[in-house]
């Protein structure tokens, strides 16, 4: 079952995320990758920020989370952690075509570039890749990062993008 995460969901949250981030060790720059990958005061953050959580439920417990934050004309797809032992079931699928359904605004997915199983996924599930100059404006435009991950990092973006990026950008 997808359902909305609450404040009760916190740790398992955080559990997830710091699971499936293991993935990146050794994958992403090393100077990006640290551990844990998210702390619980920068989980709190990214939700403060508006970052609004989704979990894949069975059972009573979350085995994958994402999440999606409204940006005015977009809405990001943030985070999308799988538990490690269940990557592949289709948690991550049910998932993103749920938090893409909820949104009738043009959908921008930043990952890094070399996290080819992400991309992967995406491209899967109907997402494109952006060119690297639109990655840059976007990622700057949509993201507070810094400019080491945005060098390090690709953007997807949905359909709908497509059809309005010119009246946005």
């Amino acid at each position: 079952m997808i359902r909305l995460c609450n404040s009760m969901d916190t740790d398992a949250m955080y559990e997830i995320i710091n699971d499936a981030a293991k993935a990146y060790q050794g994958v992403i720059p090393e100077d990006r990758y640290h551990e844990p990958y998210m702390s619980l005061e920068e989980l709190n953050q990214e939700i403060s920020d508006g970052v609004v959580f989704w979990g894949f439920e069975d059972n009573n417990r979350l085995w994958g989370v994402m999440g999606i934050q409204d940006k005015g004309d977009v809405s990001l797809i943030r985070h999308a952690y799988v538990r490690t032992h269940q990557r592949s079931s289709g948690i991550g699928t049910k998932l993103l075509a749920h938090l893409v359904a909820s949104t009738d605004k043009p959908i921008l997915i930043g990952t890094w570039d070399s996290a080819e199983w992400a991309i992967k996924f995406y491209l899967k599930n109907g997402f494109t890749l952006v060119s690297s100059d639109e990655k840059k404006q976007l990622l700057t435009r949509y993201w507070n990062i810094p400019e080491r991950q945005i060098e390090t990092s690709v953007v997807l973006c949905d359909r709908k993008w497509n059809a309005v990026k010119i009246s946005i950008t």
